[in-house]
């Protein structure tokens, strides 16, 4: 088990979590109910955080991570099949299914 991240509230925790573990990765968040103390103890120690239970998928949980965080600049684009605009970090159309061509 080893530390990934700390982040600045549970809900972008448990997204990046989910993410992570969507990409086939074991993934914990803990931490989850300190904020309510921060001030008692230094506020970086009341952010929930992410570790990751198999220490040989810390890189690749790292390298996903700093996608997640950094989400593709650019143009958006319009589907093929049904014409829907999506922005830049979509791969396939939410309407119709199809993937960016």
């Amino acid at each position: 088990m080893r530390r990934l991240a700390s982040a600045p509230n549970l809900a972008l925790a448990t997204l990046w979590a989910d993410a992570l573990g969507t990409a086939g990765l074991e993934v914990r968040v803990f931490s989850r109910y300190l904020s309510g103390i921060a001030g008692e103890i230094p506020p970086q120690e009341a952010e929930p955080t992410l570790w990751v239970m198999d220490e040989g998928d810390f890189e690749r949980a790292a390298q996903l991570l700093r996608e997640l965080r950094s989400p593709p600049r650019g143009p958006g684009w319009a589907c093929a099949g049904c014409g829907e605009r999506h922005g830049p970090q979509f791969g396939a159309c939410w309407n119709c299914g199809a993937l960016r061509g």
